[in-house]
């Protein structure tokens, strides 16, 4: 009963947290891979985050945690991070902030199909509109003259369109996997690992061993330092929080607040253009978003 009491105001503020702060990461790691190696510049920060919050988890409760459930925690901390976000940093080197942002904001659609697929979960009539208006509005976007034009623009759509694949698949398969029963050493190993192997990643690409340390900016270290605590500590808290307490495609459904926060900033500080195709484009891959939320079969 007590646990149930506090889901009545855990769960409304990790939606606040999953569904505003994240928002603003994208553009804390547009400013920080402008200096920093995109592999290493993740892999300290999830390295970092991950350790304060096992240490400050310890401290309310013993860490035990079961060898499957260790593997469990790799699998998880290797599509999350090691894949994910890793994935989504370095497109951040040619793909503005905002748009990265609006073309994540399609997880739902994924999720939704994957759902479909690994749990035979037929989509409803809201999902298929939803379906339909967010392939009509991603055609949009990346169809522009002068997305398409880019060959490096079009290898960062790839990589975020991988990361969101493996986003999805491991917002539904964590829902039932064997995991230790704290969530904030659950999250904390998860970010420990998956910075590990984005570190590891950054050492075989040569990134470390070449980055001149003298180059770092004050809004480079701002943006570490910020996404360690809000975007990491906080955030991915939360995250796995909700996603053993709501459906994955509610908690995936944050990705329609994500697009406004991130274009929204991403213009106002980072003097990122936005076209109007982009914002019809936008337009119609949010109304998308609403319809798959407003399906009752995954609420």
């Amino acid at each position: 009963m007590a646990e149930d009491k506090r889901d009545v105001w855990l769960i409304p503020l990790c939606i606040f947290i999953v569904y505003i702060v994240w928002g603003t990461t994208y553009l804390g790691n547009a400013w920080g891979v402008k200096v920093i190696p995109p592999f290493m510049f993740s892999g300290i920060r999830f390295l970092i985050a991950g350790s304060v919050l096992l240490l400050i988890s310890s401290f309310f409760s013993p860490i035990k945690i079961t060898w499957n459930q260790f593997k469990n925690l790799a699998f998880a901390g290797l599509l999350l991070f090691g894949i994910g976000n890793g994935l989504v940093t370095w497109a951040l080197q040619y793909v503005d902030s905002g748009i990265t942002a609006l073309v994540i904001s399609l997880e739902p659609l994924v999720v939704a199909f994957m759902l479909w697929g690994y749990k035979n979960q037929k989509p409803q009539i809201n999902t298929w509109i939803g379906i339909g208006l967010g392939i009509f509005g991603m055609t949009l976007l990346v169809g522009q003259p002068k997305f398409v034009s880019s060959w490096e623009w079009m290898v960062g759509f790839s990589f975020i369109f991988i990361a969101m694949l493996a986003w999805g698949y491991i917002s539904i398969w964590i829902a039932s996997a064997d995991l230790p029963k704290s969530v904030f050493q659950s999250a904390s190993v998860q970010m420990i690992l998956g910075g590990l192997m984005l570190l590891a990643t950054s050492i075989g690409m040569q990134e470390i061993q070449n980055f001149d340390w003298s180059t770092l900016t004050t809004r480079a270290v701002g943006s570490w330092i910020y996404l360690m605590i809000f975007g990491s500590i906080l955030a991915f808290s939360a995250f796995n929080y909700l996603l053993l307490k709501v459906s994955p495609t509610r908690v995936v459904a944050s990705s329609y607040v994500h697009p406004v926060i991130a274009i929204f900033l991403g213009w106002w500080l980072n003097k990122e253009g936005v076209s109007s195709q982009s914002i019809l484009a936008a337009g119609i891959l949010l109304t998308g978003v609403i319809f798959i939320n407003r399906d009752k079969s995954h609420a």
